[in-house]
This record gives structure tokens, sequence and C-alpha cells, in this order.
């Protein structure tokens, strides 16, 4: 019988799924990068990714906020609400991973000609 690990409530068959569960997909990885060196707002993060659509983008940092990854931070002293984004601890545990990840697509956009 094959061992099942369990992170939030969700079920992996193996360590990389689970790590591919918390960042895969299309803009997980793109929203991490972007959070490595600061806060950020909504406004902010989609100015950063201008072909993400806001249902996905917002649904995509539930997740990750879900995941504890990322933090939201609403500030609601004074009108219009604020809400900032950052990294966890737990989330900049990823930033080596992160930016292996891109370090890699720059190699693969050098030597695509090759």
């Amino acid at each position: 019988m094959r061992i099942m690990h369990k992170f939030n409530g969700k079920e992996y068959p193996c360590c990389t799924s689970l790590t591919m569960g918390i960042i895969g997909g299309k803009w997980k990885t793109v929203i991490l990068f972007h959070l490595i060196e600061r806060k950020l707002r909504y406004n902010e993060l989609r100015k950063e990714m201008p072909t993400v659509t806001e249902r996905t983008l917002s649904l995509q940092l539930k997740t990750l906020e879900e995941d504890g990854v990322i933090k939201r931070k609403v500030y609601s002293t004074k009108a219009p609400l604020k809400v900032e984004y950052s990294l966890t601890d737990f989330g900049k545990t990823l930033i080596p991973l992160i930016q292996s990840i891109a370090e890699w697509g720059v190699f693969a956009l050098e030597n695509q000609s090759k």
C-alpha cells in the first residue's frame, strides 16, 4: 500500500506532488517571485502580471494564503481599504526554489536556439 502525504487537508502521493500542489500552476510561482523583494498591494501585483485575470489572481492569492505561503494584511483604519500581500516565514523557505526556477527560465531562453 502506498503512503499518502497529508498537508492542509489534502492528500499527495509524494513530496514532489505536494510541492507542486502548493506552487504549481501558471501563476503561483509568478506571484511568489514578485513577493520575494517586498510586500505588494493587489493592484501592484496586477501591474506586474498584466495578463492574469482578476478572478484568477484572487483565487491564487487565496490558495497561497490558505496554504500558509503568503499573508494578507488589511489596513482598515481609514478609507480606502488597503490590503498588502507578503511572504510568510514558511513562504520565504521557497525563495531558493523560486529563484532557481527563474534562473532556469533565463537559461532556457538563452539556449533555445542552440
